[in-house]
């Protein structure tokens, strides 16, 4: 770590930590240890068991030293998640977006960033007050900013295309997460803690043979719920017919990514007609 350069603004606890702008202390680094060993630590146990098992002392154990070692690089939990947080995009800044047009290549970055949510599922449980602006999250959103090179789009609306696309993409995986969380406690209480057995989308209406576990779907939920003279329009939602192929979760992940870059089509054509 280097002490910040005079002129340079001094960055918030853990921020400091991920650019390089934090006072040594007093104590020195302990042999063979680093913010990068403690943070690939931390997310091999969040991968593991989810983000509730990490805590400084399980982390710590797992690297094989003592959780006071640890505080020599990282104040508090807080700061550990930030560091989680950034060594998830690590490689961001290398990461090269083809496609034959923006639209494209926009779809694969919310795609890149979906399988990393999925990937790690404990980041949609982490607490985000603010956009995120460790290093490697900052290459992440530069890529999808150059994706729209060619759209002539003021920066700033191409930020908050960025910032739209993201909000969606994080609140379905968060949705994914929460459903497969929901399956493997159900799982678990009935004796079989193989979550694979049970489909997040398996309709579980009450009544029927649905295996323990099952969780019901949004439509089973509403034929349980909804009368025909309150909610005429939802009910006649619930009981349409089943579609033969229905949208698996990506396919309906994809429907959306694709509705939002009509909406970003039709605004490149707004800002192209001066209007």
């Amino acid at each position: 770590m280097t002490e910040p350069a005079a002129g340079q603004r001094p960055l918030p606890p853990g921020l400091d930590l991920l650019w390089g702008r934090r006072e040594r202390g007093r104590r020195g680094p302990r042999p063979g240890l680093s913010a990068d060993a403690i943070a690939a630590a931390a997310i091999r146990l969040a991968d593991a068991e989810g983000l509730d098992a990490v805590a400084m002392a399980r982390v710590a154990a797992k690297l094989g030293v003592t959780t006071m070692a640890l505080y020599r690089y990282v104040a508090n939990k807080d700061e550990l998640l930030q560091l989680m947080w950034n060594a998830a995009a690590l490689g961001a800044e290398h990461l090269v977006i083809e496609g034959d047009g923006w639209r494209s290549r926009l779809r694969s970055w919310a795609v890149i960033q979906r399988d990393m949510l999925d990937l790690h599922p404990w980041i949609t449980q982490m607490p985000m007050a603010a956009p995120p602006v460790a290093p490697n999250s900052l290459h992440f959103v530069e890529r999808g900013l150059a994706t729209m090179d060619e759209t002539g789009l003021p920066d700033a609306s191409k930020l908050q295309v960025i910032g739209l696309l993201s909000s969606y993409t994080l609140s379905e995986a968060r949705m994914a997460a929460d459903a497969m969380r929901a399956v493997t406690a159900a799982m678990t209480a009935a004796g079989n803690a193989d979550p694979g057995q049970a489909d997040p989308g398996t309709d579980g209406a009450a009544g029927t043979d649905d295996p323990p576990g099952a969780v019901p779907s949004y439509e089973a939920l509403l034929r349980e719920l909804v009368d025909e003279q309150t909610y005429p329009r939802l009910y006649r939602l619930a009981w349409q017919p089943e579609p033969e192929n229905p949208l698996s979760e990506r396919e309906q992940f994809l429907l959306g990514v694709d509705t939002i870059l009509d909406g970003v089509q039709a605004l490149i054509d707004r800002t192209a007609g001066g209007y």
